[in-house]
């Protein structure tokens, strides 16, 4: 299942219309990769002995909320080991003929990237498991009773698996990557960093306190400072004098609707939700799904890393309550 958010700035999945903008941006190597530095250290070092061993590395799952690097970090992967990527997602594998075209179709110590990998078919999960332990799939050839299986041997791989939700990666599967990395919410000054580099990249004027202003505001995400980036630019384009400072970043945001703690017209009306309608919670996930009209894998995968991440929900056995923190907010900015 898809999934469809009203806002198109803080949405987490990434449409194919920005895959250009999103490339262009994309750093290729370990050291031009802003943030996730405990998670890129480990990795750096784990590619390079894999590279003096001449071994295909290990198989990898990287999990975290949307928009924070995973698939950049594959492919800056790939490139450092000096060997092809083939990407794919996991609801797009849905027959076995073709998870065995792509394995066969593999040279020597290819990277197999496979996003969204807790969708997989249950029946191509399971095809999946002799490939990554010894590097062979069986394959039926002919029907009823004149079919015969056949050992076909694949190339040594690597795959690397992305998933927001890791809970749901099955643990026969899980039990099989030598790596798992989570990766976090990226820091203020990782952002900066970030947006003055993809502002260099576009060729955007941008002072150092109007990244800080953007930074503040897109959630701790790259790909939505990313997407903030672009429409400030509009905004300092027609509005203001070309460049981005910290008032033009503030009025542009303003006008977006993402607040100061980086909140948007969806999050309110959650905490609000929860708040007015239901004395600050508990209230279970699918009464908050049929009260907002939006899909519970949405709020679980989108909104609610954010929110509980910045101390303004809570998750527990009876439902999701608001903290303090967030009824203060609510208080200084009430919904519109």
């Amino acid at each position: 299942m898809e999934i469809e958010l009203r806002n198109p700035i803080i949405k987490g999945a990434l449409e194919p219309r920005e895959a250009t903008f999103e490339n262009n941006l994309r750093p290729h190597r370990f050291e031009d990769f802003p943030g996730q530095h405990k998670v890129k250290e480990k990795l750096a070092v784990f590619v390079e002995a894999a590279k003096k061993r001449s071994e295909p590395l290990d198989h990898i799952l990287l999990s975290g909320p949307p928009g924070l690097g995973k698939t950049t970090l594959a492919h800056i992967i790939a490139e450092t080991m000096g060997v092809e990527c083939k990407t794919t997602s996991g609801p797009a594998l849905d027959r076995k003929g073709e998870i065995a075209a792509i394995l066969t179709g593999l040279k020597p110590g290819s990277v197999l990237f496979i996003d969204e990998i807790h969708r997989l078919n249950r029946t191509i999960e399971e095809y999946l498991y002799s490939a990554m332990e010894d590097f062979y799939i069986d394959i039926v050839t002919g029907e009823g009773l004149g079919a015969r299986s056949m050992k076909f041997q694949l190339a040594p791989f690597t795959l690397i698996g992305a998933t927001t939700r890791a809970g749901l990666v099955n643990a026969p599967l899980r039990d099989r990557f030598g790596i798992v990395e989570r990766l976090q919410f990226y820091s203020k000054a990782d952002l900066t960093e970030i947006l003055i580099r993809s502002a260099m990249i576009l060729k955007i004027e941008i002072e150092c306190e109007g990244a800080t202003e953007i930074a503040r505001r897109c959630r701790g995400t790259p790909r939505i400072a990313n997407r903030l980036l672009k429409r400030v630019r509009d905004f300092a384009e027609v509005r203001g004098r070309g460049v981005i400072d910290s008032k033009t970043a503030h009025a542009a945001l303003d006008m977006l609707e993402v607040d100061e703690l980086g909140l948007d017209d969806m999050d309110r009306r959650l905490l609000s939700l929860i708040h007015n309608k239901f004395s600050g919670g508990p209230v279970g996930i699918e009464t908050l799904s049929a009260a907002l009209s939006e899909e519970t894998d949405t709020i679980e995968e989108v909104y609610e890393p954010f929110l509980i991440q910045e101390g303004l929900m809570q998750k527990t056995p009876r439902g999701r309550i608001i903290t303090d923190t967030a009824r203060e907010h609510l208080e200084k900015m009430p919904l519109v």
